[in-house]
C-alpha cells in the first residue's frame, strides 16, 4: 500500500473514532500510574469473545464488584466463578479466566507472546490486550476487523479461506501511533457503521475509499461459503422439586457447560428418548409428568430438550438450589411452565 494512502486511511479513521467512539466500561478506568487496566481490559476481552457488548455490559459489572481484582478473582472458589458466570455462555472461557487468573496474581505480561500462552487467549484477545494494554502496535483482527477489511479492499474470496488475506491487508495499516486507539476505532467501525447488514456508508470515515462500496453492493461482501445445517441433538432433563427448590446436579468438568450445575438429565444423542429409555437415567422413581419441551442453539448443535417433572427426594450426588446458577438451557427447562391440565369431556345421555 502506498505509504500516502496508509496515512490518509489512519487519520480519517483515528479522527472518526476521536468524535464517535463508544462509551464502554472497559476503557476509562485506569490503575494508579493512570495506564490503561489490563485486569479490565482482560477481562472484557474474554468476557466478548463470541457475546454481544450489550449482553456483557451487565455481567462486567457485576463480575468487578465481586471480583474487583485478579488476586480477588484466583483467590475464589471456581464453583463461585462460575456461578457469576451463569447465563452468559460458552463456559469453558470462566474455566479458563479462573485458571488464568491463578498466573496473573503474580504479575501480569506485558507483551503479546505472554498473553498468548496463557489458558482462554487466543491470538485475536492476546494482540487487543497488548495493543489497548500496553500500546504495543499488534495486528487486532476480530470478525468486525475481517468485515471491514473485505469491503475496504472488496476481498472476492470466500471465508473462511479468505481469512489469511484479511489478516495481512489489515497488517498493512497498522503503525506505532496509537495502536489502542487504532485497535478499537476498527471494532466500533465494524460494530456500529460497517455492520453486516444494512451498513451506514453514509457516515463511514472511508466512505470514498471503500471498493464494496463502489461497487454498489457493500453488503455482499464479506463473501461466505455456505455453512452446513446445524445438526441437531436431543436429551431429557428431570426438574425434581421441593419446597420452592430443584434438585441439580454438578456437570463433569470436560465436555459441554463442564463444572457447571445443572439439572439431572440423560446424555445428548441425535434421536429422541422414548420415556421408558429416559426414566432409565432418572434421579429417582416417581410418578413423572411430562412438563414439555425447550430448544436451546449452541455453536454446532441446536439441541432439544424434553422436560419431565417431579417431587421427591434423590439420592446420590447433588444439592437443593435455585435457577439463578443454571446455564441458559437448563434456566429455560426450569422455568418451563406445564401445559394445563385438559379438563374431562362430558358424556352426553
Amino acid at each position: 500500500m502506498p505509504p500516502t494512502r496508509r496515512k490518509m486511511l489512519r487519520a480519517r479513521l483515528l479522527a472518526w473514532y476521536d468524535r464517535a467512539r463508544r462509551a464502554l466500561p472497559w476503557r476509562t478506568p485506569q490503575d494508579a500510574q493512570g495506564a490503561p487496566d489490563a485486569y479490565r481490559i482482560w477481562l472484557s476481552e474474554i468476557m466478548l469473545q463470541q457475546t454481544t457488548v450489550a449482553a456483557v455490559g451487565p455481567y462486567y459489572a457485576a463480575f468487578l464488584k465481586r471480583f474487583p481484582t485478579v488476586q480477588a478473582l484466583a483467590a475464589a472458589p471456581r464453583e463461585e466463578v462460575l456461578s457469576a458466570w451463569a447465563g452468559l455462555g460458552y463456559y469453558s472461557r470462566a474455566r479458563n479466566l479462573h485458571a488464568a487468573a491463578q498466573l496473573l496474581a503474580e504479575a501480569f505480561p506485558t507483551d503479546e507472546a505472554g498473553w498468548r500462552a496463557l489458558p482462554g487467549v487466543g491470538p485475536y484477545t492476546a494482540a487487543a490486550i497488548a495493543a489497548i494494554a500496553y500500546g504495543q502496535p499488534t495486528n487486532v483482527v476480530d470478525g468486525n476487523v475481517e468485515r471491514v477489511m473485505s469491503r475496504l479492499f472488496a476481498v472476492e474470496a470466500p471465508l473462511p479461506s479468505a481469512k489469511p488475506q484479511l489478516r495481512d491487508l489489515a497488517q498493512t495499516l497498522v503503525a506505532k501511533d496509537r495502536p489502542g486507539d487504532w485497535a478499537q476505532a476498527l471494532m466500533d467501525l465494524g460494530a456500529t457503521i460497517c455492520t453486516p447488514t444494512s451498513p451506514r456508508c453514509e457516515l463511514c470515515p472511508w466512505t470514498d475509499d471503500c471498493a464494496a462500496r463502489r461497487s454498489g453492493d457493500p453488503a455482499s461482501f464479506p463473501r461466505k461459503t455456505p455453512k452446513p445445517e446445524r445438526p441437531r441433538r436431543f436429551g431429557v432433563a428431570f426438574r425434581v422439586e421441593q419446597g420452592g427448590r430443584l434438585w441439580l446436579v454438578r456437570r463433569p468438568d470436560k465436555g459441554l457447560l463442564g463444572g457447571m450445575l445443572a439439572l439431572p438429565s440423560t446424555p445428548w444423542r441425535d434421536e429422541r428418548w422414548s420415556k421408558e429409555q429416559a426414566l432409565e437415567h432418572a434421579p429417582l422413581k416417581a410418578d413423572w409428568r411430562n412438563v414439555g419441551s425447550v430448544r436451546h442453539v449452541f455453536t454446532h448443535f441446536a439441541l432439544t430438550l424434553d422436560v419431565l417433572g417431579a417431587r421427591g427426594a434423590p439420592e446420590g450426588d447433588g444439592e437443593w438450589g435455585g435457577v439463578d446458577a443454571l446455564p441458559t438451557v437448563f434456566k429455560k427447562a426450569a422455568l418451563l411452565t406445564p401445559p394445563p391440565a385438559r379438563a374431562p369431556r362430558s358424556r352426553r345421555a
